[in-house]
């Protein structure tokens, strides 16, 4: 049974060729990610049949192990076409074809995406189940409510990626769901914010009240404005226009910076609206580095790519060896600080500040 009172760190996936990853943690330090599994499967609605002498097969003492003419479904349903989600999506396939090939199986799998609408998303969940999916694979927290309510009656296994607040999001303590969580450290990209600027006075906080992922991380950055005495102002918006108006409302009320958690509506408009808060000195700081390829200024987040192989492990487990003993949910440790160098360099930012406190990446703007 699932123990619904604990949050666990993910745990080691025993496979074939296991692989070990390291990401540097965001407070400094290192922290070690367990084994995860070496996935392969195959791509968009088709079938890949992987060679027939795979290796050891996951699984602890006295599971059953597949068979080499297993054949498994997979549906990944994706909230919405954009970066972040689409870099777990593809980590998820990858992992699936290296899992099939790895273990002697046939996994097929659907990749979809919901548009960011909920009737959408319910009609891509309910068809995983009517076409008798083995697992589904929900990327983002509203899509994977979604297909947990979908899954109720049937009680097929549902294994989310990246939803920060799973517990807020009403997806624990239910016996066919488990998943990775990206909960945000927002304490620590304010420390960003202050290490960068320690004379910050104001602080704009820009999200959508959609995003059911936001609210915690919002509440959280108001607790630390607070305990340091910084003020702070909201905008919230929900569509690319409201995004705009919001971030020139930000503009207008001469906040020092501003701070958005993961929040997908917010991370959809960064293109529409980084200029404007370059042209105004503005830093922005954000939930994922799909923000900061996208013109923001700096995160600190997890590897997305990892999430996406991690989920899909967790996935395989669940499919081959059950749902016994899977936690509501695991957090994904460690990630690496995402600056824009082009950001940095129009607003005369020096970022060597945070290479004492973490692995700094950097990037440039990537238009769509």
């Amino acid at each position: 049974m699932k123990n619904h009172n604990t949050i666990k760190k993910f745990f080691a996936l025993a496979a074939a060729a296991a692989m070990t990853l390291t990401l540097c943690a965001c407070n400094g330090g290192s922290v070690p990610n367990p084994d995860g599994p070496n996935v392969t499967a195959q791509s968009q609605s088709g079938q890949s049949q992987a060679p027939g002498d795979a290796a050891q097969q996951p699984g602890g003492d006295g599971a059953q192990q597949p068979s080499g003419d297993a054949t498994y479904k997979v549906a990944i349903i994706k909230l919405t076409d954009h970066p972040s989600l689409d870099e777990i999506a593809a980590a998820v396939e990858g992992e699936l074809k290296q899992l099939a090939a790895d273990n002697g199986v046939t996994i097929q799998y659907t990749t979809t995406s919901g548009q960011g609408e909920q009737t959408t998303l319910k009609q891509l969940a309910d068809q995983a189940i009517a076409d008798q999916a083995d697992v589904i694979i929900p990327i983002a927290t509203a899509a994977a409510q979604i297909a947990a309510a979908s899954a109720e009656d049937t009680k097929t296994p549902v294994v989310f990626a990246t939803v920060s607040d799973p517990e807020g999001a009403g997806l624990t303590g239910l016996d066919y769901v488990t998943g990775t969580s990206d909960a945000l450290n927002t304490s620590f990209i304010l420390d960003m914010m202050l290490a960068q600027n320690p004379d910050v006075k104001k602080v704009g906080l820009l999200y959508s009240l959609s995003e059911a992922n936001s609210a915690k991380p919002i509440d959280e950055a108001k607790a630390y404005l607070d305990g340091k005495g910084i003020a702070y102002t909201e905008q919230t918006a929900n569509t690319n226009d409201e995004v705009i108006a919001a971030a020139s409302a930000l503009i207008a009320e001469g906040v020092d910076a501003v701070f958005t958690p993961t929040d997908n509506i917010i991370a959809l408009a960064e293109l529409a609206i980084y200029e404007d808060l370059i042209k105004a000195g503005i830093p922005h700081y954000t939930g994922a580095d799909s923000f900061v390829r996208n013109g923001a200024f700096a995160t600190c987040g997890v590897n997305y790519t990892d999430v996406g192989r991690r989920t899909a492990g967790l996935a395989y487990q669940v499919v081959t060896q059950g749902m016994n003993g899977v936690e509501d949910f695991y957090l994904m440790d460690g990630g690496i600080i995402t600056v824009n160098t082009e950001t940095a360099a129009a607003m005369n930012l020096d970022y060597s500040v945070f290479s004492g406190m973490g692995s700094v990446v950097e990037v440039q703007t990537t238009a769509d």
